[in-house]
């Protein structure tokens, strides 16, 4: 099962998270020329930039300064997703075993503070999401399914390399919920990690291209 799961099962994965990226990409563009073709009269990379930069930043816009906390555990939750599985030891190894690539690593145990730091930002998201009345009328069961599936790898790695519960279950499961997430991300609302970067440059166009104001 595990050998499936490393080798035909993660390459289909790559495929689908991938193909999926662009399709969708394609797809929304396609779209936006037949919808709103008027905002491409406006385009400009300097304020497309801009836009894209300030929102990069933490409390690089209006909104995210009057939310100080809110913005702090978002940054930490993404640095963190995207850190851990990109310079843990472990992957790169399996990285450079298979494709000779290698990132570079983080030590062990500062990837095991980061996964941690995830998981909390995670149990923070999903409190947020049922306390707050603003947040909560927008949020739908998906919502909490799709940060558990973001949490699932994370923990199940974890556990693994500590070698709590069975380490070979532990292993197949974090490599089944690594799969599945980033099977689901091209066709969710997991695909802002991509598409971030053209709504922010789109608002951007719209609001500095059109209207000389910030977009933050």
């Amino acid at each position: 099962m595990y050998n499936f799961l490393a080798g035909p099962a993660l390459w289909t994965t790559f495929i689908i998270f991938f193909g999926g990226l662009i399709f969708r990409a394609t797809h929304l563009y396609r779209l936006s020329r037949k919808k709103d073709p008027v905002i491409y009269n406006h385009a400009s990379v300097s304020w497309g930039l801009k836009s894209i930069l300030h929102w990069l930043l933490p409390w690089g816009s209006a909104s995210m300064r009057q939310q100080p906390l809110f913005t702090f555990m978002v940054f930490v939750f993404h640095i963190t997703l995207l850190a851990v599985p990109l310079f843990l030891s472990a992957h790169n190894i399996l990285w450079d075993e298979s494709w000779g690539i290698s990132l570079g690593s983080l030590p062990d145990a500062l990837t095991d503070v980061m996964t941690v730091i995830l998981l909390v930002s995670i149990v923070y998201l999903v409190i947020r999401r049922l306390v707050r009345p603003e947040v909560r009328i927008l949020t739908e069961t998906w919502d909490f399914i799709l940060l558990g599936l973001t949490a699932l790898p994370f923990l199940t790695g974890f556990l693994a390399y500590h070698q709590f519960g069975p380490y070979e279950m532990m292993m197949i499961l974090h490599l089944i919920t690594a799969e599945i997430m980033l099977i689901l991300i091209p066709f969710t609302k997991l695909a802002h990690m991509f598409l971030f970067f053209f709504s922010r440059a789109f608002i951007g166009f719209e609001m500095g291209g059109r209207r000389g104001a910030r977009s933050w």
